[in-house]
């Protein structure tokens, strides 16, 4: 099985810049006479999807599309070697950074957003992703 991420942008070629700028991937391909970006280096491909705003988000056209600030129940984590310089990144890129960078007892993770109000993480592990320094089973839930 693969996992294949789609994120809904407003203007795909300022959403490749963005990508490519904030968080280093690579513009592998651009498909479907230019409305589609495939984007590298993320553990798994990255589709950006150019959408018009106001476009409708459903096939009952009851929701409409908007580019505002959202978070929906699903978005990606970035995991970074040190959170503080991919924010750094990200923010000249364009990003908007939601959260000032926390720091947990499994790493520290900052809350951003990009250009089109699509919500992501950066995430610095210690080690293995959530695991705990000390406890009975070495790992935790993620947050």
């Amino acid at each position: 099985m693969q996992v294949l991420l789609n994120i809904d942008v407003g203007d795909v070629t300022r959403a490749i810049t963005f990508y490519r700028d904030a968080l280093g991937l690579t513009h592998a391909r651009t498909l479907l006479e230019g409305a589609v970006a495939e984007m590298l280096g993320a553990g798994c491909r990255i589709y950006l999807i150019e959408r018009a705003t106001y476009e409708p988000a459903t096939e009952s056209g009851d929701a409409l599309r908007t580019y505002e600030r959202h978070w929906t129940p699903v978005h990606p984590d970035f995991v970074v070697d040190d959170v503080d310089q991919a924010l750094a990144q990200a923010i000249a890129a364009g990003a908007i950074a939601e959260t000032p960078v926390r720091t947990f007892d499994w790493g520290r993770l900052v809350t951003l957003s990009d250009p089109f109000g699509n919500g992501f993480c950066l995430i610095e592990f210690p080690g293995e992703p959530y695991a705990l320094e000390s406890g009975p089973s070495g790992t935790a839930e993620a947050p």
